[in-house]
């Protein structure tokens, strides 16, 4: 299932390494890590009324980073893709853009006040994500709080399914303002505002709360379209309940969007759409999502599964997505998965997907 995360991992990174130092420049790179992994990835799409596609590919990503010096590290990583097969002449050209791209280069700093990254970096915000080209802060300072202050001017997408090359996310880029509260025992507060000129301006609040027994979610963020913007402003609220009893893990959600839509909000990454390829229904006009989620693991095997349907007013359909899938790791290094999602759409063509991926990593 679609991951969730909501720090930047380069920060998160950065606030342990500041401990770890070498004397000289030449130790830092004498003691750096390297790490990667090599992918295998299948996807086939079956549509009713279409052609069907599919093509399969091979990639491998590699990183170094340096240890520390007096604060500072080097990162550095790229990503590189082979298609093997299409099912149809360019069926891989929209998810594999580019052949490879460094898609990681910049120099952090971090202390016991928090880290500074400038450069290629992977970003997981709730409406900023990927790897982009930026220069973000990691404030730790006031009590029990992280604070992120970013700016970042061109995105790229580097995935074992998915490959571009870095395009400009506007023309003068995005600044983001993220804050998380965790001095309240199991809860998280997450107030974040993000601007883009002669684009559009967004503002959120988000609140986590969990315990051993369950936990809950509540989110809501609005746009502000600039005056020169075709989109209008827009605003989305989303709920979640979650638990597990006996090693199952459950969750149910709700989400409502505004009847103008959501505006620019998706533009440049997104976390609240938990499906896997429902996504344009689910942030469509006026629509309406419940969904639930039910996770399983038996004899090493991890099992999941996940239901939505996302009615709309303006269109009057109702759009369903069934995705099921399993993972089984053979060792600490080699994984596999298999996924499969049956999308039953009134707004468009019924049609199903086969996902599956091998993964070594080092």
């Amino acid at each position: 299932m679609k991951k969730q995360l909501s720090i930047i991992a380069s920060a998160a990174v950065l606030s342990t390494a500041a401990y770890a130092e070498s004397n000289t420049i030449s130790k830092a790179f004498e003691n750096g890590k390297t790490s990667g992994d090599l992918s295998a990835h299948y996807q086939s799409w079956d549509n009713d009324n279409t052609a069907d596609s599919g093509f399969s590919v091979g990639t491998i990503g590699v990183n170094y980073s340096t240890d520390s010096f007096s604060g500072l590290t080097l990162n550095t990583g790229f990503r590189a893709a082979h298609v093997f097969t299409e099912k149809e002449d360019n069926d891989s050209n929209d998810d594999i853009a580019v052949d490879s791209v460094m898609n990681v280069f910049n120099v952090s700093y971090a202390n016991n006040f928090g880290s500074l990254t400038v450069g290629r970096q992977e970003i997981d915000l709730e409406w900023l994500g990927d790897f982009n080209e930026a220069a973000v802060a990691a404030i730790t300072t006031i009590p029990s709080t992280t604070l992120v202050l970013g700016y970042t001017t061109r995105q790229a997408v580097a995935g074992n399914d998915e490959i571009s090359k870095f395009a400009d996310v506007t023309k003068d880029g995005a600044y983001v303002v993220d804050a998380k509260y965790e001095g309240i025992e199991g809860a998280v507060l997450n107030p974040y505002f993000y601007s883009a000129k002669d684009a559009a301006d967004f503002y959120g609040f988000k609140a986590d709360y969990d315990n051993d027994m369950f936990g809950l979610t509540g989110h809501y963020a609005a746009s502000s379209e600039d005056a020169a913007s075709t989109k209008k402003d827009g605003s989305i609220m989303a709920f979640e309940a979650r638990t597990a009893v006996a090693g199952l893990s459950l969750s149910a959600g709700y989400i409502s969007v505004d009847e103008d839509g959501i505006g620019s909000m998706d533009s440049f990454g997104d976390n609240i759409d938990p499906t896997e390829e429902l996504g344009d229904y689910v942030y469509a006009a006026d629509s309406k999502t419940v969904y639930a989620t039910a996770g399983y693991t038996i004899a090493d095997v991890e099992l999941a599964a996940l239901y939505a349907q996302a009615d709309s007013d303006v269109t009057n359909k109702k759009d369903k997505e069934l995705t099921v899938g399993a993972a089984y790791s053979f060792n600490d290094n080699l994984s596999a998965e298999v996924m499969y999602t049956d999308l039953s759409l009134e707004s468009d063509e019924d049609k199903s997907k086969l996902v599956a991926n091998v993964t070594y990593e080092f």
